[in-house]
């Protein structure tokens, strides 16, 4: 399995003997490997090799550690194309899973200075805010806070709200969605956060803070997502030109 000869380092060659196993099948997500000394003896290599391959793979998200308990094949992530603007329900059945919500808050509030100049309306004008764990197959996949021109995306619901967002603005209120800015972040977990998402202490996440606009140019939401980053992370195709 392993060819010391090679000009390839043993550390790699090992590292893509369990990345195949993980691909194929042999190691599924939730498994724990095998220690560092049993792998040391069936590659016939040092402990310090190990590790640099175990680290390496640990960087790349495919396993991880629980701290007194071992080492495990994590969860695939789900990729998101940076390209299309899509609402998190889309995405989920574009997937084949089940997207659904729990609800923690909806309710007009008076909007912020910093809120109602990224909406580009009146300080104090009513938005609402809703905040809600967004799940897939029942699993959490991130906190979101959304802050919605009441003015303009008139008469939501909690029952809109469990639904689609998007589809309720285009098929109900006929305004069409245009494009949106986002930016990307990473950090640890908060208190609540690490409780919501069932996730650990010291666990990172990805935040993400987005402005979406109607096709005419008028904002209309933002949204402020943290999400799993053990479960979840974004692809972007470039071109030069």
């Amino acid at each position: 399995m392993i060819d010391k000869n090679s000009p390839l380092p043993i550390y790699s060659q090992i590292e893509e003997c369990i990345k195949g196993q993980i691909m194929n099948g042999e190691l599924n997500p939730g498994d724990v490997l095998p220690p560092e000394r049993e792998y040391s003896e069936q590659f016939d290599v040092s402990r310090m090799t190990i590790r640099q391959a175990i680290n390496n793979l640990v960087n790349e998200g495919l396993i991880y550690r629980k701290k007194g308990s071992g080492t495990y094949v994590a969860e695939k992530k789900f990729e998101q194309p940076l390209q299309g603007l899509t609402s998190f329900t889309e995405d989920m059945k574009a997937r084949g899973l089940t997207p659904s919500s729990k609800l923690l808050k909806f309710e007009l509030i008076p909007a912020s200075a910093k809120i109602a100049a990224t909406l580009q309306i009146a300080e104090y004008t009513p938005v609402y805010e809703i905040k809600r764990i967004r799940l897939a197959d029942n699993i959490p996949m991130a906190l979101e806070t959304c802050y919605i021109s009441a003015n303009l995306i008139k008469g939501l619901t909690e029952e809109i709200i469990n639904q689609s967002l998007y589809q309720y603005i285009e098929e109900k209120l006929r305004l069409v969605i245009g494009e949106a800015t986002q930016v990307i972040e990473s950090a640890l977990a908060n208190d609540a956060e690490v409780e919501l998402l069932h996730i650990n202490k010291g666990d990172s996440i990805l935040l993400i803070e987005r402005c979406t606009y109607l096709k005419n140019g008028t904002p209309f939401e933002i949204v402020r997502s943290s999400y799993r980053a053990d479960r979840y992370r974004f692809t972007s195709q470039l071109k030069r030109y």
